[in-house]
Order: structure tokens, then C-alpha cells, then sequence
């Protein structure tokens, strides 16, 4: 058994694992000033960008669920491996040979059973693909021709071949050292009468990727008449594989996505294989099931889909009333995305694959250029079932799509929209048409409640915090005069604890200029997980000032706390003051007039150094 991974090595693996390199790959990252960059969390649900990454200190956090962590944390996370996994993860991706207190090297397909599955599932890859130049794959490469693919955008996509045979890659990958039960537990193969038999025989093959690249699950296609089974079978759910959440080219297209601001949805492997070649690199397709929320969650994340930032999702279905119910269902969870949302329907009922062949390149690229947005498409195709040459059925017409406009969250959009809908009606009465919309608007029940306003930041609250940031990410700025605070400086529960976590570390008079060292030390010092999440989210929050003025800031914020340490100070002496006899105990009386004298001169200068932020 292995021993624990030497401390050197997680050292290396850090340092040659970019925080925003890594974190990259599976969300957008876009800059957020002063160093930090910025992205929609991948850990939870939300609608604006939380999930703040600070490269300098290698650390992340988000302030929406108050995730955070290192690079080493992150794939932990979102991998869900223990510590050493994600550790020979990272050093697998940067290239470094790790070695073990206990025994030396050992190959990280040694270690947890994520990475034994995804080992495996690149050797099927790699097996699939060598056989789909045997002669037994005739059928396959002609089904490739067929839809105008060579042999080079077969490989460029990985596309394999599984023999007919009932246990040729389960033969072939225990062979590599693999057991029945990892296969089984993959998806890879199944149990059958007689032992372990392949899942996939006699198909075409593609291998699914996630976001990094990881073959995670394969979809298969039909060949051969004998074959009894559906035209597409998929991996089904694994510890790898969720294809709620599964997106086909993702792997491919994400940057693409991310640079473009678009993503197109298509409905096969072909297809995205088709629009990558034909010049629209940000096509993806779900694997065996309809687009739903975890999907969106997926692209949202490259999208970086906000107010401010408007970008494109595009749905392509086919002309048919399959196609046209398949756009109506993905309108149901357009407000989902920030973004605009379009629909791409070739009126011959072509998709994109076959009208590759059949029209060239280009006509992907008008499909995709000649989109309709979402809202119109749905609310078109609700009113074409309706005789609209009746005042009946224009009624019926308007009731149907009524729905559907008083649906739509923008009120200005809402707006437009209804006086499309009259003039599609040929009411020519658009009051009419928006006080039908409005009724059905305020029957609709559900509607999400205004957030409340947060309460405002107290001053002095807003004072430590800042103070505490510069402590964790520039100690050099306030050096020993931070440490000679007085404790009772710190109010808020969080400060006061975080400032406790600076002291045992040793204070910021010797913790030099800072950085990942730093960092680390006071994660170290932390009692527990909760002081260790506060270290991160200051090590992570922005600083309220330019780096240019940092060092002034710096001094203004400990001027501003020392301050309100003279407030309490002056407001004890008055108090002490105004208990007083200024004729019988006149001595005691100057001496605390005389102090509250220089105490206020104190508190003048102090603030007119905090003014100088």
C-alpha cells in the first residue's frame, strides 16, 4: 500500500498547478480588478458571478456559498476525490512524478476509484478507435462517408468502433489489469449469463469528454440489422457519468463558447461533428436525454451569462412538429439563462449534419446565422395551430400565447412582445391584447417575491474588515502597529476571530510581504474549518483601494480604528467626568479635563490620516 505523498511534492504540484489555469477549465473566469478574476460558482446555483479567483495567493472563494480554498481544494471539490487523489490529479496534468514517504513511485492508476475508471475508459477510447479501421468496421466507416466525414475528422473526434463480438474490450482491458467489477461499475460492460459481457457490440462509437478532456462515457449507434437493440444507446449513469448533466463537444467548444459568447444546442453526435467542420465551433448536444437545468447550469458557467454581459444560446431542432415540441420544451427554462435565447429550424426539416451534405459548409453557418429568438418562435408556433381567420379562433389564440408573454421577466421585453402578438393576431388592438396578458400575468401563481434590500454595512464594521484584508493579503503595509491593536479594536464576531488567527501566527510584523507563505501559516493557526474559511475569504476579497494607493490606504485604515479606539476612550472619560464635583474634587477633575483635552487632539489627528484614504 502506498504511503503519504511526500510535502515537497504537494508543494511542486501546487506551485506548477495555476490556480486560474485549472479552475479555467471547467468555468469562465473574466478580470475583476486589483488582480482577482471573477466567474459564475460551479458549486451552487446563481445568477451573477460570486466565485472570485486571486492567482497571487493561489486561492479561491465564493462569497454566494462561501466555498473556498487552493487549487488542490478546488479539484477536490469539484471532482469529488479525497486529497491525494486530487493531488496525483494535478500532478498527472502538470506533468510531476510523485513519490511517497513509504516505497517510492507509485502510478496514480493505483489510487481511488475515480481515477481507476477514468483510466480505464481512456484505454476503451483508445481500443474503439484502433478497431474502427478493421475490416469488421466496414459498415461503420461507410456510415462516416455517408454523412460526409473523413478519416481525419474521425480521429480529430475519437470515433471508434465496438467489435461484434460479446467480450472483446472486456477481454482486452483486464488484460490491462482492469476487474470485472470496475468495468461493470463504469458502464463499460455488463453482467451476463455467463460472466462479464461488453455493453457495447457492433456500433459506432464516441467517446464522451468532460470539460477537461476525461473520456467519461461513450454513445453508440446502431450498424447492423441483427442488432435488436435502440439506433442510440449511451453509458448509463457511473460515478463518472450523470448525462443530466453530460454535454457532447464541450471539451471542444468551451473556449470557443467562452470567447464567442455563444453556444448552440444540436441533438446528435453528427451533428456537432458537423457544425465543429463547418465552421461553428461552439455546438454541443446532450447524450440520450432532453436539455434540462443541469445543462444549463454547465454552459452558464462558460457563457458567463449576466446583465451586463449578453450573449447567446442558440437551439437548433428539426422543422417537424417532433422538432418544433422539442423548442417549446427548452422555452420552458429559457429564464434560466441571463442570456438571449434563439431557435435555428432548417424549413426542410434538414439537420445540421444533412444539410452539411447535402448543401455545403455554408448552410450550416446561415442556419446558425439565421436564428429566431426564442420568445418569437414559441409564441409563433402556439398561434399557427389556431384558424386566425375567426374572431373564435383568434381568441383561442390569444389565451394560448397569452401565457407565454406574461411569462417573460423583462417588462419592457414583455411589452414589445404583446404588441407583436396583436399585430400577429390582426386584432390591431393592442389595450385589448396587454390587459388579456395582464389578467393572465396576475393569475399565474409562484412569481419569485423582490429580494429584500441588505441592511447597510456599518462603518466601523466596514473599517475592520478592510483592515483584516490587508493583514491577510499585504502585512507588510501595517507591519508592527497592526499587532499593538488593542483586542478590543475588533468588534464583529468574524473579526475578532481572525485577528486572534493573525496573533498566533505570529502577527503581521513578521509575516514580510506576504503571499502564499502567509496564507498558509494562518490556515494553519485557524481552530477550525470555520476560522479557515474566513482565512480564505479574506485572503480572496477584494481590497476597497488601487495597488498604487494601497500603502496609504493601509495607513488610513489604521488610523481610522485607532480612531474609533479614542472614541471609546474619550467617551469613558466623559463619563468619568460627568460623575464628578468640579468644586470638591477639583484635582481629580483637571486631571481628566486635561486628559480628555489631548485624548480629542488625538482623535483629530488620527482622522485626518484616515481622511487621507
Amino acid at each position: 500500500m502506498a504511503g503519504r505523498i511526500r510535502d515537497v511534492d504537494i508543494a511542486l504540484v501546487r506551485e506548477r498547478s495555476p490556480i486560474a489555469d485549472v479552475i479555467g477549465e471547467h468555468i469562465q473566469l473574466r478580470n475583476a480588478g486589483g488582480g482577482n478574476l471573477k466567474g459564475l460558482c460551479p458549486f451552487h446555483d446563481e445568477k451573477t458571478p460570486s466565485f472570485n479567483v486571486t492567482p497571487e495567493r493561489g486561492m479561491y472563494f465564493c462569497f454566494g456559498c462561501s466555498e473556498g480554498g487552493d487549487v488542490i481544494t478546488f479539484v477536490e471539490r469539484i471532482e469529488h476525490l479525497t486529497f491525494g487523489e486530487a493531488v496525483e490529479r494535478l500532478a498527472q496534468r502538470a506533468g510531476i512524478q510523485l513519490q511517497y514517504e513509504q516505497g517510492g513511485y507509485v502510478p496514480r492508476r493505483d489510487h481511488g476509484e475515480r481515477a481507476r475508471l477514468i483510466e480505464a475508459h481512456r484505454a476503451a477510447a483508445e481500443f474503439y478507435a484502433a478497431k474502427l479501421m478493421s475490416p469488421d468496421a466496414a459498415p461503420g466507416r461507410r456510415f462516416l462517408s455517408e454523412r460526409g466525414f473523413e478519416r481525419a475528422d474521425a480521429e480529430a473526434f475519437g470515433v471508434g468502433y465496438a467489435p461484434a463480438e460479446w467480450e472483446a474490450l472486456g477481454r482486452h482491458l483486464m488484460g490491462r489489469g482492469f476487474t470485472a467489477e470496475e468495468l461493470i461499475k463504469g458502464g463499460l460492460v455488463k453482467e451476463g449469463r455467463r460472466g462479464p459481457i461488453d455493453r457495447f457490440r457492433g456500433r459506432l462509437i464516441w467517446p464522451i469528454r468532460d470539460a477537461t478532456g476525461d473520456v467519461i462515457g461513450f454513445g453508440a449507434r446502431k450498424l447492423l440489422d441483427s442488432d435488436d437493440g435502440p439506433k442510440y444507446l449511451n453509458t448509463p449513469d457511473s460515478p463518472l457519468y450523470k448525462k443530466s448533466q453530460v454535454l457532447y463537444g464541450i471539451d471542444l467548444a468551451k473556449r470557443e463558447i467562452s470567447k464567442r459568447s455563444q453556444a448552440v444546442i444540436v441533438e446528435g453526435y453528427t451533428d456537432v461533428m458537423a457544425c465543429h467542420l463547418a465552421g461553428v465551433p461552439t455546438a454541443v448536444a446532450t447524450c440520450g436525454t432532453s436539455f434540462g437545468e443541469e445543462h444549463i447550469k454547465v454552459l452558464r458557467r462558460f457563457l458567463l451569462d449576466q446583465a451586463e454581459f449578453r450573449g447567446e444560446v442558440i437551439f437548433t431542432f428539426d422543422g417537424d412538429a417532433a422538432g418544433q415540441k422539442a423548442a417549446l420544451r427548452a422555452f420552458a427554462d429559457e429564464q434560466k439563462f441571463v442570456t438571449q435565447t434563439y431557435v435555428a429550424v432548417q424549413p426542410d426539416g434538414l439537420d445540421p449534419c444533412d444539410l452539411r451534405v447535402k448543401q455545403g459548409d455554408a448552410a450550416v453557418r446561415d442556419l446558425i446565422a439565421g436564428r429566431e429568438p426564442l420568445f418569437q418562435f414559441a409564441i409563433r408556433s402556439t398561434i399557427a395551430r389556431y384558424d386566425l381567420r375567426s374572431n373564435e379562433g383568434k381568441i383561442a389564440a390569444l389565451d394560448a400565447a397569452a401565457p407565454i408573454v406574461a411569462g417573460i421577466k423583462d417588462p419592457g421585453l414583455r411589452k414589445r412582445y404583446a404588441i407583436d402578438l396583436d399585430r400577429w393576431l390582426g386584432f390591431m388592438d393592442e389595450r385589448f391584447v396587454m390587459q388579456r396578458i395582464g389578467e393572465v400575468g396576475n393569475a399565474q401563481a409562484g412569481r419569485p417575491q423582490r429580494a429584500p434590500r441588505p441592511a447597510p454595512v456599518d462603518p466601523h464594521t466596514r473599517v475592520e474588515a478592510e483592515l483584516l484584508k490587508l493583514a491577510v493579503q499585504r502585512p507588510a503595509l501595517l507591519g508592527p502597529r497592526f499587532d499593538a491593536l488593542d483586542p478590543q479594536a475588533f468588534t464583529a464576531a468574524d473579526h475578532v476571530t481572525l485577528r486572534q488567527v493573525v496573533a498566533a501566527a505570529g502577527g503581521t510584523a513578521t509575516a514580510g510581504h506576504g503571499g502564499r507563505e502567509w496564507v498558509d501559516r494562518l490556515l494553519e493557526q485557524a481552530p477550525d474549518e470555520a476560522a479557515r474559511v474566513l482565512v480564505t475569504r479574506f485572503a480572496v476579497e477584494a481590497i476597497q483601494a488601487d495597488a498604487h494607493v494601497e500603502e496609504r490606504y493601509g495607513a488610513a485604515m489604521l488610523a481610522a480604528i485607532e480612531a474609533i479606539a479614542v472614541d471609546r476612550a474619550i467617551a469613558q472619560v466623559k463619563s468619568r467626568i460627568q460623575r464628578l464635583n468640579p468644586v470638591d474634587e477639583q484635582q481629580e477633575y483637571n486631571k481628566l479635563f486635561g486628559e480628555l483635552v489631548a485624548l480629542e487632539q488625538q482623535r483629530r489627528v488620527l482622522r485626518e490620516r484616515a481622511a487621507g484614504s
